[in-house]
């Protein structure tokens, strides 16, 4: 990390920014030790520290689970402490707030805050015109609140588990130990044939809506992959498929049909073709981007 921000210089860095659970890295948690580590680089050179909360329950879950110093504290004990490293935070609600619609910019300073306000002015509009309808503040309030039930968070990360397990069962490459929200499939490896230029990820994504309508996503080189002076594709770390389990939704026959089809796909991987796009943004391309088949 320091040598990152000796290598850009701290002048041009205007936030870091941790996710917890790290969706791109397989929904895994982030330890509070390492949430201090970075607080302390980022104090030592003035870089703000802001936390994307969307999972926050979960990552505290797994902290009281794997953390010893922490295995008699509460949930919303071990949030408070989590958010207490960051000068701010960013919440998607529909995930660990339980809400159809929305989320908020939350931060410590005030001059800053206003500055949020100013631009939103700017670019949306003043923040009492429109906005969220009063149902879904009340929601988010309410699914907050609801989401550190630990009754709640067992059951939850126990789904996510089952199928992990069901998977490895059957010998289907997958990411372990099992994260929070999701199922994350190891794309490079469950189709060897397809080689990283030619995105096994998006082609896996592609084979389990044809074969069983299960809609996933791809978190590899379409999502991250970068291109080098010459036009080549410069891969991912990972190349992965992430099936995000819906809260409240399934139930275990639906988890198990997923499953089936899963194992299904993996059965007949040989014949799934790698893709190449035909069409980009340049950027953000995995939202809009147009692939075919490779013949």
């Amino acid at each position: 990390m320091k040598t990152f921000i000796k290598e850009k210089r701290a002048e041009n860095i205007p936030m870091c920014m941790i996710t917890v659970t790290n969706n791109s890295g397989g929904g895994q948690p982030v330890s509070i030790q390492n949430i201090k580590d970075v607080k302390k680089v980022c104090a030592e050179y003035n870089i703000p520290l802001f936390i994307d909360a969307c999972r926050f329950a979960e990552n505290a879950w797994f902290i009281k689970l794997r953390e010893k110093e922490y295995a008699h504290k509460t949930i919303p004990e071990i949030a408070n402490e989590l958010f207490s490293f960051a000068d701010g935070c960013t919440m998607s609600a529909k995930k660990d707030a339980f809400a159809n619609i929305g989320g908020f910019l939350a931060m410590r300073n005030e001059t800053l805050a206003q500055q949020c306000r100013n631009m939103l002015i700017m670019t949306e509009g003043f923040p009492t015109y429109g906005g969220l309808a009063g149902r879904d503040l009340e929601a988010i309030a309410i699914g907050l609140k609801e989401v550190m039930d630990e009754n709640y968070l067992q059951y939850r990360i126990r789904s996510i588990e089952y199928l992990t397990n069901k998977l490895i069962a059957a010998g289907v490459p997958v990411m372990q130990p099992a994260g929070g929200h999701a199922v994350f499939l190891v794309a490079n490896e469950f189709l060897p044939h397809v080689p990283v230029e030619q995105y096994p990820g998006q082609a896996l994504v592609g084979a389990l809506y044809l074969h069983g309508g299960i809609r996933a996503v791809e978190i590899g080189s379409l999502m991250f992959g970068k291109y080098d002076d010459h036009g080549k594709l410069i891969p991912a770390q990972l190349e992965l498929v992430r099936l995000a389990i819906p809260r409240r939704v399934y139930t275990q026959s639906h988890i198990d049909y997923v499953a089936e089809v899963i194992i299904e796909v993996f059965n007949k991987r040989k014949e799934i073709k790698g893709l190449k796009i035909i069409e980009e943004a340049p950027m953000l391309r995995h939202f809009t981007a147009k692939l075919i088949p490779i013949q």
